[in-house]
């Protein structure tokens, strides 16, 4: 029984994600459209549909993770259904309560709602404490998934076996499967991140609701906004290496990866460089001790090369002169893996301080964080989406949809990506509604973005069209 209330939640969570996922692709490409002047948006419209474009698309490939390890990791622990519930329950509200203040009150502060923007009310009066509910809710629901998960590996595994110590010395006694090691790495930084997350909401909601009597320092609310967005925003990566690590070398019919004493190195290395990277954001903020910014741009060159490297080394020696069993699953994990590369590459290149005075805040931002999500991560999760639901059917995609699913995410997502790229390097910048005529390639690269963007689009809906008859099978089924 208790397995089967998993598989149903898991293939809620697939369906909900994947419906978020398309809507939330739309209005990218309505934004993208509005910025060529193909189609015509008031400002307010194109700021309210980039706010919930960037907060859904970090929620529901956070929740998407969430949900794999979740499912995979009963394999190894007992885990709670009821927090994997409740988070599932929290989510779907917190959602609504975020799209109705935004396309309802016209809420428009952007993902990273910086203060004191969402507390200048330019919108209606009851949107700001809407939206800032519905981030505590979701907030809330993270948090209890998180320390619900962890509590599951904590007792089965000693506080040193988790993080795989063991390993740092000969023949270890007890073995940490590195799915177990990379999702407590990867808990730890959710866990502070949404710590963090609660402590900005609150203050948020301190200087809203004091009517001017109490105002917060901007750059600590800064500071606060980007160690939450960025570090989550990774952390959801580590998520997917953790599915890959598991199911890459099992999908292909290969024994699976063992830890070793580099693998347990460079993860607990990963865990703590991750969590200063954020401050490579803040370049541009020079009253900022020059400390932290040293450390942002040390933390940034750490945080990409351990488990980058050893991940992709794994998978070279899994694929390379070797004959593997290859699935639309295996695939998307391989494609994936190359594409969290280059975004991560991208990233490298803007948190270096002297390109950072040239690439701040130009299009060349949202090219490597759609680059490591659109072409990374989110392929992790598709991945594992579809060998979720061929455990409950013995029937076969037909092999042309799974061939032309590769094809149009990866023909869309590098033409859609590159428009970025290309724009970024002429110092286009990010988040304008409409662009002056002084950027005479901004408008051609946004309706070229948005071109493949669409083909991206029909990729997903085949993908979607494909699972989602098996995933509403195990939802609505009795056993």
């Amino acid at each position: 029984m208790e397995t089967s209330k998993f598989n149903k939640i898991t293939a809620l969570w697939i369906v909900v994600v994947l419906v978020l996922f398309i809507a939330s692709i739309v209005l990218g490409i309505i934004m993208r459209l509005n910025q060529s002047e193909v189609i015509s948006l008031y400002p307010t419209t194109f700021y309210t549909d980039m706010t919930v474009h960037g907060l859904t698309m970090i929620g529901i490939w956070f929740v998407a993770g969430m949900a794999a390890i979740n499912y995979i990791m009963e394999r190894y622990v007992k885990t709670s259904f009821y927090a994997n519930l409740t988070a599932l329950i929290l989510t779907v509200f917190g959602v609504v309560l975020l799209w109705v203040s935004a396309f309802v009150g016209d809420f428009h502060a952007g993902w990273t709602f910086l203060h004191p923007l969402p507390l200048k009310l330019m919108w209606e009066k009851w949107a700001t404490p809407m939206f800032l509910t519905s981030m505590a809710i979701l907030g809330i629901g993270w948090l209890i998934w998180s320390l619900s998960l962890t509590a599951s590996l904590l007792k089965k595994y000693s506080f040193s076996q988790v993080f795989a110590w063991q390993h740092l010395t000969k023949d270890p006694k007890t073995e940490t499967p590195p799915f177990v090691l990379i999702s407590m790495v990867t808990l730890v930084g959710i866990i502070t991140c949404l710590i963090v997350a609660v402590v900005l909401i609150v203050l948020l909601f301190a200087e809203y609701f004091s009517r001017g009597t109490f105002v917060n320092d901007a750059l600590l609310m800064k500071n606060l906004t980007y160690f939450f967005g960025h570090t989550i925003a990774n952390e959801m990566l580590y998520l997917g290496l953790a599915i890959i690590y598991e199911l890459f070398s099992e999908i292909s019919g290969k024994p699976k990866w063992k830890t070793t004493w580099y693998v347990a190195l460079a993860w607990n290395f990963t865990m703590v460089f991750i969590l200063t990277a954020f401050f490579h954001h803040l370049y541009m903020d020079f009253v900022q001790p020059e400390g932290f910014q040293i450390i942002g741009q040390l933390a940034s060159y750490f945080a990409s090369l351990p488990a980058a490297g050893v991940t992709v080394f794994s998978i070279i020696i899994a694929v390379y002169k070797t004959k593997i069993k290859w699935s639309l699953a295996n695939i998307l994990f391989f494609v994936g893996v190359a594409g969290w590369v280059v975004g991560g590459l991208g990233a490298v290149i803007d948190a270096t301080i002297s390109n950072n005075f040239i690439l701040h805040n130009t299009l060349w931002v949202p090219a490597h964080f759609h680059t490591y999500n659109a072409m990374g991560n989110v392929l992790f999760s598709l991945g594992f989406f579809y060998w979720f639901s061929k455990q409950f059917s013995g029937e076969e995609i037909k092999y042309k949809f799974s061939k032309l699913t590769i094809i149009l995410l990866i023909l869309g997502g590098a033409g859609f990506l590159a428009a970025f790229y290309f724009g970024g390097a002429d110092s286009i910048p990010r988040r304008y509604s409409t662009y002056p005529v002084e950027f005479t390639t901004a408008k051609t690269l946004a309706l070229i973005g948005a071109t493949f963007a669409s083909v991206y689009l029909i990729a997903i809906l085949i993908f979607f069209a494909n699972i989602s008859k098996r995933c509403l099978n195990v939802i609505f089924s009795r056993s």
